[in-house]
């Protein structure tokens, strides 16, 4: 029997975590009754577990075992280090946060088995080959990538893992680096998602918002995405960059590298040409994958005003504010899956043995997400209910001169730190939302509260896009098949240049408290663009940086034994 590697053994133990701290929480739910009785209740020491979580995370660049050691170590201080209070704590915080959320989980999980039907049914090659034969130049081709990512708004994984695979033969004929891919599919990821009410980004964000704040975790969201400078300039970045044709920094090289001498992978050769043995189904066409994705978000939508009234006679605005996006989400993606199923069938793309390998094979790869939200969940829970967390930054600053109005950079900066450090957004938002609001007394009331938790979740994103450990950046990588380090540091000089913009609007924001700054932002930007690319126009292209990663040499290894 072969042996089953390292990675397929995490999300095994993983799937099988889920599966008893779900099962406990009929056991445990009832003993969730939050006291003060910790030593450590409302003490700067609560801030500690997600402390250690970042320095863990730093030093060993894996984000599971570090969110699950700050729960331990959290619970441990809330049971005074009673070791069996540590435990039980442990549970019954995880197993309430999942009977809580658990309509999250429901449509992740959806998501990931309509990803993989869409592999069996043929869909997915079929638009690619439409594309390749609608699409005439490189420009084009960039900005159809940038626009159908924007079509799979529903999920990051989901979204990259779709669009990647489907373009990739597409930008390939029109001489687009591997790189340049990668950053179009990473962009149209998680910096899309942030924005998109209809996700599961928009509920994991709503599942964080602490109860006693005056306000639904949804209609917080709605109010976020005017002031979400990064995840609005990246896609203006990306528009602008395809218009223009122009780019920057390594990026420039393998672009060069692509156009003049048809080295589309920068030098690496082909990384996946040993697996390209997959046998595609020619039954699929373009409409078999436009068809389940636009049910999807409408029957997402129908969930989302379902739970708020609009059958009892709510209008849709309100319906959409009073929305309860844990419930309402799960049935839009339970109806979708549905429909796919019976439409793929009715059509004849997939067996039924195709049927059942994709049920659990798109569960499985939904799984890392899975993991490191449940994790995310418990610290949060630790932190803020048991601990007090929240209740020590708002006594902190409660009676504080310090100056509010630079809060909203101060998190900017602060979550794309912890995000960069533990290679996830959702992981920072569990951390970063609760302070973030108890430094307004949990009162979304103060536009500048709005403002702060949008910086927020920028930070989170700007750090995910960024880190060398972000699981939305290999799953780019992966679609794009690109060596993993080439992206990340061809990426990163775009990320860090959007992000400045970002950081000074921020700072402005504080000040103005007005959208206005977004429009003006986005100007300067392109401008500044504008001005690098006359200024590089005749400068010399050099020979790229090597920046190949250890699973690249496996992989290149391994091709030459074969």
């Amino acid at each position: 029997m072969k042996p089953i590697s390292r990675k397929k053994l995490i999300i095994l133990i993983g799937i099988m975590m889920v599966l008893v701290l779900a099962t406990a929480s009929g056991v445990y739910a009832a003993s969730n009754e939050v006291d003060n009785s910790s030593m450590f209740y409302g003490t700067g020491w609560a801030l500690l577990p997600p402390m250690i979580t970042i320095v863990l995370a730093l030093i060993t660049k894996e984000v599971y075992s570090s969110l699950f050691i700050g729960i331990l170590i959290g619970s441990l201080m809330y049971a005074n280090f009673n070791l069996l209070g540590m435990l039980d704590q442990t549970v019954s915080i995880i197993s309430s946060r999942l009977g809580d959320n658990g309509g999250i989980i429901i449509f992740i999980v959806c998501l990931g088995i309509i990803v993989a039907l869409f592999q069996a049914s043929g869909c997915t090659s079929a638009f690619g080959r439409w594309a390749l034969e609608h699409v005439k130049t490189k420009r084009m081709a960039l900005i159809s990538t940038t626009l159908l990512g924007l079509f799979f708004v529903i999920d990051d994984y989901f979204n990259a893992l779709t669009t990647g695979n489907i373009m990739r033969p597409m930008t390939d004929s029109k001489k687009v680096s591997r790189a340049r891919l990668a950053y179009n599919v990473d962009c149209t990821s998680a910096p899309i998602c942030i924005i998109a009410p209809v996700s599961s980004w928009a509920a994991a964000v709503a599942s964080y918002v602490p109860p006693e704040v005056d306000a639904d975790g949804f209609v917080l969201f709605l109010k976020c995405i005017p002031y979400n400078f990064y995840a609005i300039l990246t896609l203006c970045m990306l528009f602008t960059l395809a218009i223009m044709n122009f780019n920057f920094g390594p990026m420039r090289t393998y672009e060069y590298l692509a156009e003049v001498k048809g080295d589309i992978y920068g030098g690496t050769g082909d990384l996946y040409a040993a697996s390209k043995a997959v046998e595609e189904n020619p039954n699929g066409k373009v409409i078999d994958m436009i068809l389940p994705v636009v049910v999807l978000i409408a029957s997402c939508i129908f969930g989302l005003v379902y739970t708020g009234g609009i059958l009892e006679g709510a209008g849709f605005i309100e319906a959409f504010s009073a929305c309860d996006a844990s419930l309402g989400l799960p049935i839009g993606g339970l109806i979708a899956l549905v429909f796919t199923i019976i439409y793929f069938f009715a059509r004849r793309v997939i067996t039924f043995e195709q049927f059942t390998e994709a049920v659990p094979n798109g569960a499985v790869a939904m799984t890392p997400a899975l993991l490191i939200l449940v994790f995310s969940w418990g610290i949060e829970g630790i932190c803020r209910e048991s601990l007090g967390a929240s209740v020590f930054v708002a006594n902190t600053f409660a009676n504080s001169t310090f100056p509010m109005m630079f809060l909203p950079a101060i998190f900017y900066v602060l979550g794309a730190f912890v995000s960069f450090a533990t290679g996830t957004s959702w992981g920072t938002f569990g951390i970063l939302i609760p302070i973030s609001l108890a430094m307004f007394g949990n009162s979304a009331a103060n536009p500048l509260a709005v403002i702060t938790l949008s910086a927020t979740l920028a930070g989170a994103v700007t750090g995910d896009h960024c880190s060398p450990i972000s699981e939305t950046a290999i799953m780019s990588s992966t679609a794009a098949q690109v060596d993993f380090m080439t992206h990340v540091m061809t990426q990163l000089p775009y990320a860090l240049f959007t992000a400045g913009f970002s950081l000074v609007g921020y700072l402005v924001a504080g000040f103005v408290k007005s959208p206005i700054v977004l429009p003006i932002m986005v100007a300067i930007m392109i401008g500044v663009l504008v001005v690098m690319k006359q200024i590089l126009k005749d400068k010399p292209i050099q020979e790229p940086i090597r920046y190949v990663s250890q699973k690249a040499r496996e992989i290149q290894a391994q091709a030459q034994q074969e």
